[in-house]
């Protein structure tokens, strides 16, 4: 068997390989080809292309790498074209996916998208496009199986591979030890995103806010995880701007180990607040995109919501900033909230707990078992 996967940045890197290594436990003959990170290059991917060439978010930043993206997208259906693999996975990336799942499609080569778009959010007539594009859709949320159920695609709930891999009770003395953090007193965890455009935009503001935080509630202590170099010199770059005296334990990667070892977190929307979420760390959410990206976006986003705990909960369980509310005084105040206010913090740990429950759902194997389905001509 030969199963082609293309996938987009760090968190598709993460979801292709758990996606393999299920794969190869139930057939151990199957070869993979595609796109992908190292993870899937050390899982055996054959790479085509690495999967940085896909990390570009936003309407108005993707046009810069248009042409480029365009190219690749070309260049992978002549060869998966040629090479006929028995099931195409596209792994989230759903602007450069679709369209090749489309016309892998037309060609009569099964296709499955794992990672539903966010079309019950915003430009929700895309569901037709994805019809037409695909023989399932893999989601990792369960309302988003239930959005596809209602517009008659195939769709899977497989739980989400995080709610698998975190504890169901982290041990926050553990993880403050291996971080070198003290054992007593309150820290704070700052997650300011995990790409360049994201810390560039938000390092700034969740570093004024650490100084902010510092200046009302001197005995914090903080902790910031950076998901590569490139984030982590942003960072250190906005500490310098605009908190040059507070001591923060700057650290690559071990975000896990840092949300379990903090008590609240200050958080960029996105992965991170699931993380959050699954560690049953109170947060704070902020976001800000481009100018121009958030006022077409404002637009066209039909939900109330941002916030992945406040979409999983149905309601606001943790406060979101998005755009020129995110500012340090908010912020802050926020995060105190959540520390001065120990009640308030023990009801939403129980709403995480509950919704990490939901989500645990052995979701590489149901995923592989998915996709070998789709790939024998099963039933949707």
């Amino acid at each position: 068997m030969r199963v082609a996967l293309v996938a987009g940045e760090a968190s598709g890197d993460r979801l292709g390989a758990g996606l393999m290594r299920a794969l190869r436990a139930r057939v151990p003959e199957v070869r993979f080809v595609g796109v992908g990170g190292p993870l899937m290059a050390a899982g055996g991917l054959e790479l085509l292309a690495p999967a940085e060439r896909l990390a570009v978010m936003g309407l108005v930043e993707v046009l810069r790498h248009l042409p480029g993206l365009l190219a690749l997208r070309r260049r992978l259906h002549r060869a998966l074209a040629s090479a006929r693999p028995d099931v195409f996975v596209g792994i989230d990336a759903p602007d450069f996916n679709l369209g090749l799942e489309r016309r892998l499609r037309a060609r009569g080569i099964p296709t499955v998208h794992y990672v539903s778009p966010s079309v019950w959010a915003w430009r929700q007539g895309r569901v037709r496009a994805i019809a037409r594009a695909v023989d399932r859709v893999l989601t990792l949320f369960d309302f988003e199986a239930e959005f596809y159920e209602r517009h008659g695609v195939p769709a899977t709930f497989v739980g989400h591979p995080l709610a698998d891999l975190l504890p169901e009770v982290p041990d926050r003395a553990a993880a403050r030890a291996d971080l070198g953090l003290p054992p007593e007193g309150q820290v704070v965890a700052v997650l300011p995103g995990s790409r360049r455009g994201e810390a560039a935009r938000l390092g700034p503001v969740f570093a004024a806010t650490v100084a902010w935080l510092a200046a009302h509630r001197p005995g914090l202590a903080f902790v910031a995880p950076m998901a590569t170099p490139a984030t982590a010199a942003l960072w250190r770059a906005a500490l310098a701007a605009h908190a040059p005296q507070v001591p923060v334990r700057t650290v690559e990667g071990r975000s896990h180990a840092a949300l379990a070892a903090a008590d609240v977190a200050l958080a960029a929307s996105g992965t991170a607040t699931l993380e959050a979420l699954l560690l049953k760390r109170p947060m704070v959410v902020a976001y800000r995109l481009a100018p121009l990206t958030y006022a077409i976006a404002r637009r066209l986003v039909r939900i109330d919501r941002y916030a992945l705990p406040n979409l999983l909960a149905g309601t606001d369980l943790v406060p979101e900033l998005i755009q020129d509310a995110a500012v340090p005084e908010r912020l802050g105040a926020e995060v105190l909230a959540w520390l001065d206010q120990p009640e308030r913090a023990a009801r939403a740990v129980a709403a995480f707990e509950s919704i990490h429950r939901r989500l645990r759902r052995d979701a590489d194997r149901r995923a592989a078992e998915a996709v070998l389905e789709v790939a024998r001509g099963g039933p949707a």
